[in-house]
């Protein structure tokens, strides 16, 4: 019998950034809408609502796959991947013209500015999010699914 286990390893990865997305959704449309905030949802939210959640699958796909050939601890294996997403989407936004790399800093859309002294602290914090996440939430859902 097939049980699928890249199926259910795919599953068990995009539940953690579909729920979280759902909830980001959210709070743009309220800052939008109630509060008129002038946020371009169409460019910061729409590409990433469709890219990440099956990264995140894909990711976990991988780590399934892998796990038989050379033990990665799950947490290490997620917090890899914001260094693969840092790098292509910056590439890619860099590419589209949705960035701009300065002397100073790094320029979103033209409007939002970020000193890089205070892009390394936050993409650490994105590691240690990223690692807590594939460790206790999608390490668990792979137990509970039985491919761990």
């Amino acid at each position: 019998m097939n049980t699928h286990p890249y199926l259910r390893a795919y599953m068990a990865g995009i539940f953690a950034p579909s729920l979280f997305l759902l909830l980001v959704l959210t709070a743009f449309i309220v800052s939008r809408l109630v509060f008129q905030v002038p946020i371009p949802i169409e460019r910061v939210l729409v590409f990433p609502m469709a890219l990440v959640p099956n990264l995140f699958g894909l990711w976990n796909i991988l780590y399934v796959w892998l796990r038989p050939r050379r033990h990665l601890p799950i947490g290490f294996h997620g917090a890899l991947l914001p260094v693969f997403m840092v790098s292509l989407g910056g590439l890619g936004a860099c590419w589209l013209g949705f960035l701009t790399i300065g002397p100073h800093g790094i320029t979103w859309f033209h409007t939002i500015t970020a000193p890089y002294y205070l892009i390394a602290p936050w993409f650490v914090v994105g590691l240690a999010l990223y690692y807590l996440v594939w460790k206790y939430v999608v390490g668990f859902l792979n137990q509970v699914l039985g491919i761990a």
